[in-house]
Order: structure tokens, then sequence, then C-alpha cells
């Protein structure tokens, strides 16, 4: 096929849980039926969330539209049948039962897309919820249960700096925010 086809998004309805497997097996079948020129894009929206565990700050993608694949294709030849054979692959979004599938409109996709380039943007641009000369406990590190005094704040660092009473000596200690908590 000499001319570009046309490629709309389409919402693929999957197992929830397995989105990304969806993706790479929907690849993979392309790939293997060299229908290459259907398919210019499968998205998972995701989005980084910060989660503590053990005392470290542990950074995962959260899958943001659960039980949803995003394919920009066209659906021309046998690519409906080959898309819903899929395992794991529920059916389109938007399909009347037995008819075709619907387009995403344009504003869809850009909220879509926009929401997907927000969410990479924004992994650390929390504010700071702390104050100088604000009591703090710290909950984290070797000094977890102490409470302490806001005496700096270094936002490049992304730090505090703590005055705490230790042994009735004040220790400055360098914080990150996910260590410590308001009282």
């Amino acid at each position: 096929m000499a001319e570009a086809l046309e490629k709309k998004w389409y919402v693929v309805r999957a197992v929830s849980g397995q989105e990304n497997k969806v993706k790479t097996y929907i690849e993979n079948e392309i790939a293997r039926f060299g229908y290459e020129d259907y398919l210019e894009d499968v998205l998972v929206p995701t989005e980084k969330v910060i989660q503590v565990r053990n005392g470290k700050k542990i950074q995962k993608e959260r899958v943001y539209f659960p039980g949803y694949v995003m394919v920009k294709a066209n659906l021309g030849g046998e690519m409906i049948h080959m898309i819903k054979s899929i395992t794991g692959v529920i059916g389109f979004l938007g399909e009347v039962k037995g008819g075709d599938p619907v387009p995403l409109r344009k504003h869809e996709v850009n909220r879509m897309l926009g929401k997907v380039d927000e969410l990479t943007v924004k992994t650390d641009n929390v504010a700071i919820p702390y104050m100088v000369g604000e009591t703090i406990k710290v909950i984290d590190g070797p000094f977890n249960g102490f409470n302490g005094t806001v005496e700096k704040i270094n936002e490049e660092k992304r730090k505090l700096e703590v005055m705490v009473k230790i042994f009735g000596r004040k220790t400055p200690l360098e914080l990150s925010y996910m260590q410590v908590e308001k009282i």
C-alpha cells in the first residue's frame, strides 16, 4: 500500500490490570501479521505516583484510565477482528452492539494526550507544605518519632533543615518532605 492510511484514535476495553500486557499483545500481533501500516500508536496513559515504603520513596506508574488502552489505527482489513481476538481485550469503546467502533473526537484526543503530557511533567512540583518556625514530627529514618522545628527550607533539593532536640541538645537535621509530618 503506497498511500498513507488515515488513522484515528480508538479506545480498546481491556481487562483491568492487564493494560500493558494488552498493549504488548496488540503490537506483537500487528507485527506478526504485517499490519504495521494500519497501526500508528498504542498508548496506556499512566501517572507517576510517589509512595513511601519502608522509609524509601518509590515512584510507581499507575494506569490513569484502568481498563482502557488507546489505539491510533486504521481499522480496515482484519484490524478490528485481530484486536478483538487478543487475550485480555473486551472490545472497543463506543461501539453499538455489533456495530463499528467509534473514534474519539479531536477534543477528547487532545484532552487525553494533554493529560498524559501533564502527568509526565508534574512529578515533583509539590508545593512545600511547611513554614520556617513550624513544629513537625519526624516520621521516617533514624530520628523517627522526634519532634523538631523547621529552621530552613531548601526548595531546590526539596529538603528541610530541622532542629531536633536529642538528649537535651539541639541537633540540625536535613530531611526530605516525605520524612516529616505536621503536628
